[in-house]
């Protein structure tokens, strides 16, 4: 249910508390079940739409084509940036994120303060929060537009080219159910359509189902291997994966499962993948939080280089990683992590002088923003933070965070 549409529903709970007759409490509970009427029909129509091609120029992209509920709602390919357009000759320029576990992400603000009473209350964590790599949309809708409209995504002209192709895929009566008359409407249509895949966005048990193997340990109804207890300590140790200094593995405070994000932006220094079209051209860099996707912000050289820290949830079941797609297994993503900085040579490419161009993707200038904390804080020669076993440890863990866990009988 889309925030508008629960701030409806408390209105109809604080008129019911209210009421002085009875029959105002039964016109309030009549509105509160309308409202449900609605949030149903709206969720049920953004779910048809999200596994509907129609919707896309070229007739072949839907939603979930990037976003497969079976792939934990990322790509079920390798690919490091997914075909688009209106021919599906188009190419973007970043890997498609997953859209699971996105219903508690604050909306984007460059200074966050934690409020969690780890005792570092009022520290500045900088840029956190947003939908997207560069967190430039706060809302499920605004991420649909985003998709809809792009040119090398579903390739709609505009929304009114967008209208036309879902009434002509059947969707009018549909739309009619929602806005009445009104819909009649493209602005209304258009505003109808992006509703109902927020609406289905909010689908717990598609979206935000918490019932991995993990979930059950925290719930005490699973035990983990002793291989992933191990992985479970190394991701926690700060001197030795320090994941969870990003990817936070314990509960909220107030008894939340975990969402293994703290919502920040990071420059990690990942190297150039090129495999993506765009980087062809040496002088193209993507810049994250300063550009070029997202503008209001190409004015703050600190921001260059920073990407969306994603939730590792279902992070066992993607096949590329990071906001450029260059890794396809978990077991390199934790190599890169361990021996960025201890064996640079093995992951970046050489110049002409056969000298490492650490940092690759990224200009000169802007390395300072490059994150050296723990396992980030070595130097070459010396030993990466974990070893081989270590990180077939740290795998095993990962494992645990997919959804579907079926306890053996």
């Amino acid at each position: 249910m889309s925030p508008r549409l629960r701030l409806f529903v408390l209105c109809g709970l604080l008129i019911a508390c209210c009421a002085p007759s009875i029959e105002a409490l039964a016109a309030a509970v009549a509105s509160r079940a309308a409202v449900f009427r609605e949030a149903a029909a709206l969720t049920a129509l953004g779910r048809r739409m999200f596994f509907d091609p129609a919707l896309s120029a070229s007739g072949r992209l839907a939603c979930a084509t990037c976003h497969d509920p079976r792939h934990g709602l990322a790509p079920a390919n390798d690919l490091p940036v997914q075909p688009g357009g209106r021919d599906l000759r188009e190419s973007g320029m970043r890997a498609a994120p997953s859209l699971g576990y996105l219903q508690a992400v604050p909306q984007f603000t460059e200074h966050f303060f934690d409020t969690d009473g780890s005792g570092n209350d009022g520290v500045d964590n900088g840029p956190t929060g947003g939908l997207t790599w560069d967190g430039r949309v706060d809302r499920g809708r605004d991420q649909a537009r985003t998709a809809l409209l792009s040119p090398f995504e579903m390739a709609n002209r505009d929304p009114a080219e967008l209208v036309a192709r879902v009434r002509r895929a059947g969707y009018g009566e549909a739309l009619r159910g929602v806005a009445g008359r009104a819909a009649r409407r493209d602005a209304v249509a258009f505003g109808v359509i992006l509703a109902a895949l927020e609406a289905f966005e909010q689908d717990a048990a598609t979206f935000y189902p918490y019932d991995s193997k993990y979930d059950a340990y925290l719930a005490g109804t699973a035990a983990l291997t002793a291989q992933e207890a191990r992985g479970l300590t190394l991701f926690n140790d700060p001197a030795k994966g320090n994941c969870a200094h990003c990817h936070i593995s314990r509960r909220g405070n107030d008894g939340t499962p975990p969402q293994f994000t703290d919502y920040g932006l990071i420059a990690l220094g990942v190297p150039r993948n090129r495999a993506i079209p765009a980087n062809a051209d040496p002088g193209y860099f993507d810049l994250g939080l300063c550009g070029p996707l997202r503008r209001d912000l190409a004015a703050h050289p600190e921001y260059c280089g920073l990407f969306k820290t994603p939730s590792l949830r279902n992070v066992a079941l993607r096949r590329s990683f990071f906001h450029n797609g260059v890794f396809h297994s978990l077991r390199q993503v934790i190599e890169f992590y361990v021996e960025r900085d201890t064996d640079p040579g093995k992951w970046y490419a050489r110049r002409q002088d056969g000298s490492v161009d650490k940092f690759d993707d990224l200009p000169a200038r802007y390395h300072a923003n490059v994150n050296t904390e723990p396992p980030f804080d070595r130097h070459p020669g010396d030993p990466p933070a974990l070893g081989g076993t270590e990180i077939d440890d740290l795998v095993a863990f990962l494992e645990t965070l997919t959804d579907g866990y079926a306890p053996p009988h």
